[in-house]
């Protein structure tokens, strides 16, 4: 099955994990100009974000306007990809991560990347580089991290759990929290936090062996300024640019934000 975008883009779908635990996840790939050499852009979205939003739109326009390739999907339970959300964990997700990227090999001979992650898909990015290493198919070229929410589960909800959210988690395996970006509270499930322990960066020195870009917004009222600076002191390598935006918020979604973090997205595929 497959769909056009406005951006021109192939919107199409891929199969990820085998028997109960398969699910179609949902890929647009923008293929760079005859040969382009830039880096190719991989957009990893935030918690219930999806691929048709703004910053990842921009994004895809950024590549066009570059001539460079540019890769946007949507995780399980999110957007046009199949699962269910509350089966969702970072596990999962990363998992779903690392497969697109690697279509992306295939498809568009993506082998150079920048990993433009926003709020939990910062978290992931910094995932995807761990797992990336080892591998000489595909080099990471930076990272661009925006609002950046590495080891939320740890750091930013379970310490502020109340006693009636600790008894939906142990009676119901989960519980809701309203959000000022829509009608439907966030789900929070056991299964979330269980896995994100496993996959806490936070606890040493994060090695990406590439530039990193970090925006944030010091308004905003979902993941404090301070967790940025926390996590640029983990980050072992020098070349590291932390970018605060004074009155910007979680989303960084206003023209003003969206050109910073186009700016240093298009450093970066320029390997500047």
């Amino acid at each position: 099955m497959t769909a056009t975008n406005d951006n021109a883009t192939a919107a199409d779908f891929i199969e990820v994990g085998e028997g109960a635990d398969a699910r179609r996840i949902a890929v647009a790939l923008q293929p760079p100009a005859a040969g382009n050499t830039l880096a190719h852009l991989v957009w990893l979205g935030g918690y219930r974000s999806d691929m048709a939003g703004t910053k990842a739109v921009e994004l895809a326009g950024l590549a066009a306007r570059l001539g460079t390739g540019c890769v946007r999907f949507d995780y399980s339970g999110h957007g046009a990809s199949g699962g269910a959300f509350v089966d969702g964990t970072i596990s999962r997700w990363l998992e779903e991560s690392l497969a697109v990227i690697g279509h992306a090999g295939k498809t568009l001979g993506t082998r150079r990347v920048v990993l433009v992650g926003s709020s939990m898909g910062g978290w992931i990015a910094l995932r995807a580089v761990a797992e990336l290493a080892s591998r000489q198919d595909i080099e990471i070229a930076g990272l661009v991290l925006i609002a950046p929410a590495p080891d939320f589960t740890a750091e930013l909800i379970e310490p502020n759990l109340t006693e009636a959210e600790r008894t939906a988690l142990a009676e119901r395996g989960q519980f809701e929290e309203p959000t000022p970006y829509g009608p439907d509270p966030n789900i929070y499930t056991l299964k979330l936090i269980e896995d994100g322990r496993a996959n806490r960066v936070l606890t040493g020195v994060i090695e990406t062996g590439c530039p990193v870009h970090i925006l944030q917004g010091m308004a905003d009222p979902d993941v404090p300024y301070a967790h940025a600076v926390r996590l640029m002191e983990h980050l072992s390598g020098d070349d590291v640019v932390l970018t605060m935006i004074r009155d910007g918020d979680h989303r960084l979604s206003r023209p003003q934000d969206i050109a910073k973090i186009l700016e240093a997205a298009e450093v970066l595929a320029h390997g500047q």
